[in-house]
Order: structure tokens, then C-alpha cells, then sequence
């Protein structure tokens, strides 16, 4: 009685058992393969490009060194490396004592004379009507004229004293002429300058958007560069960063550096210039025209040593085709030949290609 309820038992495991393999083989069978995708090239307004590199420098007149007129101690010094000051700021200030007291030395000195000069006039009016009326020699009265003129050069200089130390005050307190960044401090608080040979140097300022590019074009390409071309670069500290710039100039002369010869191409940089600092290295492409052409995503682009090729869909396996690349235009690669707009182009992905990697 209990082998025929074993028997049903193994009956039913074993069909589940097939059932199982059923599905999974089933399941298997209607899985997907694993494909890439189909594009086709598209037609785009390319810009033409001529690549260079090149280094961001100063602008010539935007580094301005600000000294001392006077001589004395540094009573103050409010500027530190990296700050921003704008034009008009007090960088640092002069101990003022000494000129004070010259000062008012030169004052004492101007009411002297003038108390000098009031009786010279005095005593030049007097002589006047006394020689008038034969009372006193003629070379009298002459001698007290020169002595009011004497007196009246005296006072003059007196003055003209006075404002010189007037204006050397105005020197006390040391100004930023530009508005800019502190590069560096070559003075400190406490400190005596000497301001007789020349003006010493206390703080050396960068002006706002004083950086340029410069790129060097090789003799080949300088014909296609014009002044207005705009431009785009890329540092090595911001790769995924495209800056834009404009020609600005071209210099007449070339550059002859190991028996290359180069032009300089002074590009502006039209913004995001704080990014930047100077002698940084850049890779420059100078857009110079204009022209219409296929371009394909780089993902869809291989290269195999020295070839580049793309994979075609419609043949068992896909037909691999060479082309030619041109230049990068946004995400996009141009393609100069090798394929059509009706071209059905395999992505990456495809179980059937052969082994390729992106050439971009």
C-alpha cells in the first residue's frame, strides 16, 4: 500500500522538476541580447580651427608697484599679500612728527616775513612823500623801493615753503592708484624708508582683469588667423572647463624657438578670469571659419593603433568602415569621410562587435 503513494510522490517531483527546467529555458530564450544602439551621423555648421598652446601672462601696465615720496618710519600698514583694495584705499601711512614740525616752522617763518614786508611797504610809503618835497637824497628813497621788493621776495618764498611741506603731507598716507590684488609686501609696520634716490617699493598691486593669452601659432596657420577670431582654452587645473577669448592682436614679428617658427596671439579673455593666475599653461583653438559638415557622438568612434573606424549595422558581423576625424564641435566629433547620413552606426555594446576602444 505504500509504494504506489512513493511511486505518485517521485512522479510529481520529477515533473515539477521538468516543468522548472521549462521556464528557465523558456525565460532564457526570450532574454534579450545586450545591444548598443544605432545613430546616424548628423549635419552641423562646423567652425574650423587652428590649435596652439599657450601661457596666461599680465597684461603690459597692470602691474603697478607703489612706493614712498618721503623718507621716514612706517607708521601703518593695512595691505597683506592676496587681499583686494580699491583705488583711493590707504595702503600704509608715513610717521608725520617731522613734517608737522616743519610745517609749523614754515608758518612761523611766513608771518616773519610778512611783519618784514609791512614795514618795508611803511617805510617805502614814507620815503616817497619825503622825497617828494626834496627832504631826503633820491638814492634813499631807491634803496627803500629794493628793500620793499626784498621784502616782498622774501614772503613769497616763505610761502611757496609753507605748500611744499603742505604737499609732502599729502604724501604721508600712501593710496592705491588701481583697483586691484596685493601681489606682495616688501615693507613692514615699524620699518624707516629712505626715499632720496628713488621711491621704495611697499607694495606691489595686480589690476582687475589684467590677464591675457598668449598663443603660439605655428607659421603655417598665422594666414588664417585674423584679429576678432573668438577662441576657446583649457588649463590643466580646470580640464573639463572651456574658457572663451577673442583675438585682440597679432605680432609682426616672429618667435624662432628651436628653429620653429612662431607668431605671438594676444587673446582676451572674455570671462571667468578670476579662475585663472599667471604663467598657467592652456591648449588654444582659434575658431577661423566656418563650414558644414557630418558629425557622430565620440562614443561611437574606435580606434585600432593608428585607424579609425566606425562599426555598420545591416551585415553579419557589422561592417567595420575607416574614417577620417576632424575637429571636436561641442560633444561631437566631425567626421571628414568615410560615411553618409544614411549610415546606420553602432554604438558601443553589441555582443558581435570586435574589440574597439572610443578614440575620443
Amino acid at each position: 500500500m505504500r509504494r504506489p503513494a512513493s511511486i505518485i510522490l517521485i512522479l510529481a517531483v520529477g515533473g515539477m522538476g521538468a516543468t522548472g527546467f521549462y521556464v528557465a529555458r523558456r525565460g532564457e530564450r526570450r532574454q534579450p541580447e545586450r545591444q548598443g544602439g544605432i545613430v546616424h551621423a548628423e549635419r552641423r555648421v562646423i567652425g574650423s580651427a587652428v590649435n596652439a598652446t599657450g601661457t596666461i601672462r599680465l597684461r603690459v601696465g597692470s602691474e603697478v608697484r607703489v612706493g614712498s615720496q618721503l623718507s621716514g618710519i612706517v607708521k601703518t600698514l593695512n595691505a597683506t599679500v592676496g587681499s583686494h583694495v580699491r583705488a583711493g584705499d590707504v595702503i600704509a601711512a608715513i610717521d608725520d612728527r617731522p613734517l608737522r614740525a616743519r610745517l609749523a616752522d614754515a608758518e612761523a617763518q611766513v608771518e616773519l616775513d610778512q611783519a618784514s614786508l609791512e614795514r618795508a611797504e611803511v617805510n617805502y610809503s614814507r620815503a616817497q612823500k619825503l622825497a617828494s618835497q626834496s627832504l631826503i637824497p633820491l638814492q634813499q628813497a631807491d634803496d627803500l623801493r629794493l628793500a620793499l621788493y626784498e621784502a616782498r621776495a622774501k614772503y613769497e618764498k616763505a610761502l611757496r615753503d609753507r605748500d611744499l611741506v603742505t604737499v609732502d603731507l599729502g604724501y604721508v598716507a600712501i593710496r592705491a592708484p588701481i583697483s586691484g590684488t596685493v601681489a606682495s609686501v616688501s615693507t613692514q609696520r615699524g620699518e624707516t624708508v629712505a626715499a632720496a634716490f628713488a621711491a621704495p617699493t611697499f607694495v606691489t598691486i595686480i589690476g582687475e582683469h589684467a590677464l591675457e593669452l598668449v598663443a603660439m601659432v605655428d607659421e603655417t596657420d598665422i594666414a588664417n588667423v585674423r584679429r576678432g577670431n573668438l577662441a576657446t582654452f583649457t588649463v590643466d587645473a580646470y580640464p573639463s572647463r572651456d574658457f572663451p577669448g577673442m583675438v585682440l592682436s597679432i605680432a609682426p614679428k616672429a618667435t624662432i624657438v628651436s628653429g620653429v617658427v612662431n607668431y605671438e596671439v594676444t587673446i582676451a579673455i572674455r570671462r571667468d578670469e578670476e579662475l585663472l593666475k599667471p604663467d598657467m599653461t592652456a591648449n588654444v583653438a582659434i575658431q577661423t571659419a566656418q563650414h558644414r559638415g557630418l558629425v557622430l557622438p565620440p562614443a561611437a568612434i574606435r580606434r585600432d593603433g593608428e585607424q579609425t573606424f566606425v562599426y555598420l549595422a545591416g551585415k553579419s558581423p557589422p561592417e567595420r568602415r575607416p574614417v577620417a576625424t576632424g575637429n571636436k564641435e561641442g560633444s561631437m566629433v566631425e567626421i571628414k569621410r568615410g560615411i553618409s547620413e544614411t549610415d546606420n552606426v553602432l554604438l558601443p555594446g553589441d555582443q558581435k562587435l570586435e574589440a574597439g576602444k572610443p578614440s575620443w
